[in-house]
């Protein structure tokens, strides 16, 4: 694998010589917390090659020339957002396989299908949920990392010319350009709606006031542990937790003694004795609420008749091009263009927009 400066510096010199670059990479979410970049795969026209974001003192001068290039990725979301979290990286265009698939319409989109059904060659699973963290590699994850970007040229070479041949490479380089824009936003969360996990709408407000210390207590045992929140106390013991500190003795003056799951050290113990003792000395009158939603209006039946007729016109219209439905518009989407139609357009790519014109 390429760590020193030397290395990424002979890489990029190789990579300007390269009419083509295609990447993945590989984190260990699985593993630790937070997640890091463990790993970039890449291959060229000179090779396939591995690079050590661990061991790597700077991979700035690479990153550079990769955010000038056009790169070739299998699913390029999961990378981009890895990228643009970790290391603020943000591409400049990409070709995304998986996503010139759908748009042909092919009932398979997946890296080994297509290997498989394009290119005669067959992938082996290997090493998918394996600890990229670790080192060294073994010759197993190796393999499975080196397979990942191997095959994207030749891949790409057959999927675009499928889709020149039907028209459609405009549309693919539209959605692959609002997939780098998409990716490249921060999305930094709300610290005020984090702890508000699936399943705590049902709370009230001191057992939401429990789940809100409880969640805290957890982030600061994952990060101290370096694993995943989940793996320290799973959703569904917090909220059962959070429900049932969240009851009182009857007068309201005590939290209840909560039965904790077995496992538990002795010190995580107390802890969460504590962030539900704190949690219960929260006045009652700064207590969080319920998030209120409100259920829209029914609607009237005008605009049941325009969203329906919009969601025919767009089953008719992928029935034709052989793609999935949603390619053309989301149940969402036909919902905002049936409510509006012109501010619903300003929401879909232009060759979707043209499809469900008149």
């Amino acid at each position: 694998m390429l760590a020193s400066e030397t290395e990424i510096g002979e890489l990029i010199d190789a990579l300007r010589g390269s009419p083509w670059i295609a990447l993945d990479t590989e984190a260990d979410s699985l593993h630790a917390y937070p997640e890091k970049l463990c790993l970039i795969q890449i291959s060229h026209a000179g090779g396939d090659v591995l690079v050590d974001p661990l061991m790597s003192s700077s991979l700035a001068p690479l990153l550079e020339h990769l955010a000038g290039r056009t790169m070739i990725l299998h699913g390029a979301d999961f990378d981009l957002r890895l990228l643009r979290r970790t290391r603020g990286f943000v591409a400049h265009e990409v070709f995304d396989t998986a996503i010139a698939a759908q748009l042909l319409g092919r009932p398979r989109h997946g890296l080994r299908d297509l290997v498989s059904e394009l290119l005669g060659v067959q992938l082996h699973k290997g090493a998918q949920r394996a600890d990229w963290s670790r080192r060294p590699l073994s010759a197993q994850m190796i393999a499975y990392a080196q397979n990942d970007t191997r095959y994207l040229s030749p891949l790409r070479d057959q999927l675009e010319a499928q889709l020149r041949e039907r028209d459609r490479l405009t549309w693919h380089r539209e959605a692959c350009a609002r997939l780098v824009k998409a990716c490249a936003r921060a999305g930094a969360s709300d610290p005020t709606r984090v702890w508000r996990i699936k399943g705590s709408a049902h709370l009230g407000p001191r057992a939401l006031a429990v789940l809100r210390e409880l969640w805290g207590w957890r982030e600061s045992e994952a990060l101290r542990l370096d694993r995943p929140p989940y793996f320290v106390l799973s959703h569904e013991l917090v909220l059962a937790i959070a429900e049932r500190a969240g009851r009182g003795d009857g007068a309201g003056e005590r939290p209840p003694v909560i039965e904790l799951p077995p496992g538990l050290r002795s010190r995580q113990r107390a802890e969460i004795d504590e962030a539900i003792a704190r949690a219960w000395a929260v006045p009652e009158e700064t207590l969080p609420e319920r998030e209120r939603t409100e259920r829209p209006p029914r609607p009237g039946a005008d605009l049941v008749r325009r969203n329906e007729a919009l969601r025919q016109r767009r089953d008719l219209r992928a029935a034709e091009l052989e793609i999935e439905p949603t390619l053309i518009a989301s149940k969402a989407e036909i919902a905002a263009l049936a409510e509006d139609w012109d501010q619903g357009l300003a929401g879909l790519m232009s060759w979707q927009a043209a499809l469900l014109g008149p």
